[in-house]
């Protein structure tokens, strides 16, 4: 699998190797990266990260649900399922790894198999924020309404944690709901006004939204924050070709989400 290959190191200095030589590059590195990856929405490098944790420690419970994630997010459910039932059979009743799968399998269309492994993964003491972002999911892909309560229980959970917050929001995205995800993403930067993704992610919602000018500030944001961020630019460009029928469609999906 093309993913499952090891980071390669491109040409370095003798200065960069020496500086290269001095980080231990052990689980505990790894699993950073992951994180930092994971965060920026890099969800490739996360998920070689995660890979690379399991190298080191095939027990680690962590990297594996990190893994089944980074698929999902991904859009492979059906690779998604298959590693989440290898890691499974390790770790039989590890809730967020049975929240994972729910969502896999949500997603992907078995509405009562994403259930039923929802409600094994909140039976498992699965008292955690993604175990509930899980459930909120499979909620939405039953299109039912106590999705929210799943979101509030996570974020409380999580009091203050951007990332929680940001998550929501992907989800809701994902389901199309931009109003709610838009108000999501203003919690998440209202914790963390500096991160770029959010801003990114903030004018996406205001576009599908019809938007317009707000959206080009948030981009133009994002862009100020991370000049390397060349979704935001390519984001403000369609946005400068976008006519009428951009903020028609818009205001049809916030009357529709009322």
């Amino acid at each position: 699998m093309s993913r499952f290959v090891n980071l390669e190191l491109g040409s370095e200095s003798e200065d960069q190797w020496q500086q290269q030589k001095a980080v231990v590059k052990d689980e505990g590195y790894y699993l950073a990266q992951a994180r930092a990856a994971f965060e920026a929405a890099d969800f490739e490098l996360a998920l070689r990260a995660f890979c690379k944790v399991l190298e080191f420690n095939p027990q680690n419970v962590s990297a594996w649900a990190g893994q089944v994630r980074m698929l999902i997010e991904l859009g492979e459910y059906r690779e998604a399922k298959l590693w989440a039932d290898k890691a499974l059979e390790r770790f039989p009743h590890e809730p967020e790894l049975l929240a994972a799968k729910a969502v896999a399998l949500g997603r992907s269309g078995d509405l009562q198999g994403a259930m039923a492994f929802s409600d094994a993964a909140i039976e498992e003491r699965g008292d955690t924020p993604y175990v509930w972002l899980a459930r909120g999911d499979v909620l939405l892909a039953r299109d039912e309404v106590r999705a929210a309560y799943c979101f509030e229980k996570a974020l409380l959970l999580a009091p203050g944690d951007w990332f929680i917050a940001w998550l929501a929001a992907r989800i809701r995205y994902y389901y199309q709901q931009f109003v709610l995800a838009l108000k999501l993403l203003q919690q998440a930067l209202d914790l963390n006004p500096a991160h770029f993704l959010l801003w990114l992610q903030f004018g996406q919602c205001q576009q599908a939204l019809g938007l317009i000018g707000p959206a080009k500030r948030s981009f133009a944001q994002a862009q100020q924050l991370n000049p390397k961020c060349h979704e935001a630019g390519f984001a403000l460009t369609r946005l400068a070709q976008s006519g009428l029928g951009s903020r028609l469609r818009g205001w049809w999906r916030r009357l529709f989400e009322r």
